[in-house]
């Protein structure tokens, strides 16, 4: 009896042994969960809806999407930070997680992930709604002088595009006296706009170009140095205040993230699924139709473009005096 009981825990733990590296190697054995940071329709919703299908192909696996919103991303990443470290959760997102610590929106951000792929960057777009008393970024700002605290903003919360993108014109400009309507991502604001209920969103060019070619919203400017050769009769920002040029190029990014401690081979197998998907010549033109430059990278790489990018930005917001906390706190060098 007892040759036995000892028998068998011994061929238990000889199984044990031979089975778990077995069972790493085959991941994933199940469906996928990817949490998109921002609401439906919107850019990150976009480019991670359209990136997805060929990933699942790769994988094997069917990647379930789901959107979840609010505290400008915060509560998505949150989710997936506080959940299980084995590649069964991914959060799909954008920029803002760079700026929570000197915005006070949180203790995380993405140095507590491991970035699978850093998939494209956006340039930003001013647009009015069609029937706005102004036509370009010049009688905008003429008209919002005349009509103090009259001209509806859209935004998304403190870090977001249009929050930059106010920060930017407030330190070309001086003080914007306009109202500010919030909103949980660029994709619900550009849907007020053509409704009326605001009358100015700064968004992202891929969120709002088919908006523009359709005729249902107005293009004021480019947040850019040059004209994009999407829509190439909307003149660059620099071209009505050349003071914007010390911040330009500058857009939002978007890219896919597991937590820290996700096994390497999960991560491994994660890189190689979304850096073919973002290869594929569907998904790469599907970014130049709508604006978006395809960057596709990870490691080092994608460690490097997300440090430079915190680095100018979270420095730009505390300039405008829009932190709370100072990025010196958080190591952040200032740009030289």
């Amino acid at each position: 009896m007892k040759f036995t009981a000892l028998f068998a825990s011994a061929l238990a733990a000889t199984v044990a042994f031979t089975v778990t590296p077995s069972l790493a190697q085959d991941y994933p054995t199940k469906e996928i969960q990817g949490i998109i940071q921002w609401g439906a329709g919107g850019s990150t919703d976009t480019v991670m809806r359209a990136v997805t299908p060929k990933a699942e192909e790769v994988l094997g696996q069917s990647i379930v999407l789901q959107n979840v919103t609010g505290g400008v991303g915060a509560i998505a990443l949150n989710k997936v930070a506080s959940g299980k470290a084995d590649g069964y959760t991914l959060l799909m997102g954008a920029e803002n997680p760079l700026l929570y610590k000197v915005m006070g929106l949180g203790t995380k951000d993405y140095s507590d992930f491991v970035p699978i792929d850093i998939l494209a960057r956006g340039t930003p777009i001013l647009v009015a709604r069609p029937d706005a008393p102004f036509d370009d970024y010049a009688s905008m700002m003429a008209y919002i002088k005349e009509h103090p605290n009259e001209v509806k903003f859209g935004s998304t919360g403190p870090g977001g595009v249009p929050s930059v993108v106010t920060a930017m014109i407030e330190n070309a400009e001086g003080k914007l006296p306009v109202t500010f309507i919030p909103y949980d991502g660029d994709g619900p604001a550009l849907t007020a706009l053509q409704g009326k209920a605001i009358d100015v969103m700064p968004a992202v060019l891929g969120a709002a170009i088919e908006g523009v070619k359709a005729g249902k919203m107005k293009p004021l400017a480019i947040i850019a140095t040059e004209p994009v050769e999407q829509l190439p009769d909307v003149k660059p920002i620099t071209d009505a205040n050349e003071k914007f040029g010390k911040f330009l190029p500058w857009g939002p990014f978007f890219g896919i993230f597991a937590p820290k401690g996700t096994p390497e081979n999960a991560v491994a197998k994660l890189q190689d699924a979304f850096k073919q998907a973002a290869n594929e010549d569907k998904f790469k033109e599907l970014m130049d139709n709508r604006g978006f430059i395809l960057m596709n990278v990870a490691g080092n790489e994608a460690e490097d473009f997300m440090t430079k990018w915190q680095s100018n930005t979270t420095w730009l917001l505390q300039d405008a005096g829009l932190t709370k906390k100072s990025p010196e706190e958080f190591d952040i060098k200032k740009p030289e």
